[in-house]
């Protein structure tokens, strides 16, 4: 479904993104995991078009990113990308705006109704369902969000840190287990970031793990565990990837200062 050919990207002369190459699978549920600052957002962002790269090729579903008109306009009807802070209107209703991307996507409008429907009731907002956007907590703000996603009906999802924001339990949960149900169906594929661990576990086919620009590793958990020799969590398995002196430095400071 997705194909990154040699992808560099820079900001000024500070590369982010140095020779990215990699596959994803149609079906996949991939997981970007990695420190601040190590380029899970902008390879996000390459995937979605939305940068592009100085250097390398992205390939969607057999469509080169950027290569014609038509094959552009193709590329985008089938996915839906979600960023860590989208934008919201401010004079809309949570129910006008998820009708307005249906609508973008071309969702049979009986449909999308329906679907508009559920999703309110599914995340809890059915009774602010027709109030202005900003009237809105952050967390129901988010919900929208992820509704506006889901809405399209795409393919092919890329979701910047869908799991945080202010997400409560039951949403968190609900989130889980539509991106799982959607793996099962093997018709989509989900690309997302994230900064916890734990929260990712349960629904990633792969993870990708990221460092200083790079893929340090591109595996399954059970892989990533083969790799570090380590049967632990994805958290315990990460600290040994990306952060290996991370438990010296810890044991060395409670020594001295956790009393």
């Amino acid at each position: 479904m997705i194909d990154l050919i040699d992808i560099t990207q820079h900001y000024g002369v500070r590369p982010v993104l140095r020779g990215i190459t990699l596959r994803i699978e149609r079906g996949e549920v991939v997981v970007v995991l990695g420190p601040n600052g190590m380029g899970k957002t902008t390879l996000l962002g390459v995937m979605a078009g939305i940068l592009a790269p100085q250097k390398g090729e992205v390939w969607i579903d057999g469509l080169r990113r950027r290569g014609s008109e038509e094959e552009e306009l193709a590329i985008r009807k089938m996915i839906a990308y979600l960023p860590d802070q989208p934008w919201l209107p401010a004079q809309r209703s949570p129910r006008e705006f998820l009708l307005a991307v249906g609508k973008l996507y071309d969702v049979d409008i009986e449909r999308l109704m329906e679907h508009v429907d559920q999703l309110l009731e599914l995340f809890d907002l059915s009774e602010r369902g027709d109030s202005l956007i900003p009237s809105l907590s952050a967390g129901q703000k988010k919900k929208v969000a992820l509704c506006s996603a889901l809405v399209t009906e795409a393919p092919l999802l890329l979701l910047d840190e869908p799991f945080s924001g202010g997400l409560d339990p039951a949403g968190l949960s609900t989130l889980k287990r539509i991106i799982q149900h959607r793996a099962r169906g093997k018709d989509s594929t989900i690309v997302l970031t994230s900064p916890v661990p734990e929260l990712v576990e349960e629904i990633a086919t792969r993870i990708i793990v990221l460092r200083d620009g790079q893929i340090l590793a591109f595996d399954t958990l059970d892989g990533l565990q083969r790799l570090t020799a380590h049967r632990g969590t994805l958290d315990e398995v990460l600290q040994r990837l990306i952060f290996p002196d991370a438990n010296r430095k810890l044991d060395a400071y409670l020594q001295e200062f956790g009393r």
